[in-house]
């Protein structure tokens, strides 16, 4: 990096975060220099480049070292407030994002402090696979004492024992790792109880 660590990342924060179809041009040219794409011919649209950008912070969220920068830029806040757009490429960028930083003892008390169980449980509804896994594996990461009954309510659990059955042995085992950790043999119980009686459940992602 030829600039500093945190300056740099200022730089992808800002550039995201500019909405003006005249600077469409310059953000593209960073998201392209950022990843490296030479064989990309044509200019990215809007969506591409913040697309772009979003996916190099959340890769950037793979190192501990740069998980106090990214606090102090509040890259946790634009994460979370990706996981309702409707471009399904964001919200699987923001939710591989935060399933990096909440590893972190400092991030994973900010992301429940920031409401974020919710959203994330709602990504377990998406359509795509990633989004689904980086959701169920985040929701692993964020059970704690405290937060357990939003992190293992009903409709989660009843859920994971939907993946569990699941073709997708990526998303089966983590469903079932899901299940026998983190989940009380009651609760599990009461779900398949419940989902006995109901057809109406949490839809599995797409293959």
């Amino acid at each position: 990096m030829e600039l500093g660590r945190l300056e740099y990342l200022q730089a992808l924060v800002t550039e995201f975060q500019v909405t003006d179809s005249t600077g469409n041009k310059r953000r593209c040219s960073l998201a392209l220099s950022v990843s490296s794409i030479s064989s990309h011919t044509r200019p990215f649209s809007l969506a591409e480049a913040k697309e772009q950008v979003l996916a190099n912070l959340a890769n950037f969220a793979y190192d501990p070292s740069n998980y106090e920068y990214l606090r102090q830029l509040q890259v946790l806040d634009l994460f979370l407030d990706m996981l309702t757009e409707d471009n399904e490429t964001l919200v699987e960028f923001a939710m591989g994002g935060l399933c990096n930083l909440c590893l972190d003892k400092t991030n994973k008390e900010y992301i429940l402090e920031a409401n974020g169980v919710e959203p994330i449980i709602n990504c377990l509804s998406s359509s795509n696979e990633e989004t689904v896994v980086s959701a169920l594996t985040t929701l692993m990461f964020l059970t704690t004492p405290r937060s357990r009954a939003q992190t293992t309510a009903l409709p989660v659990v009843e859920c994971m024992l939907r993946f569990s059955l699941s073709a997708n042995t990526r998303l089966s085992n983590l469903a079932s790792i899901f299940l026998q950790d983190y989940c009380s043999p009651p609760q599990v119980e009461e779900a398949r109880n419940l989902s006995k009686h109901t057809a109406v459940g949490i839809p599995l992602p797409k293959d």
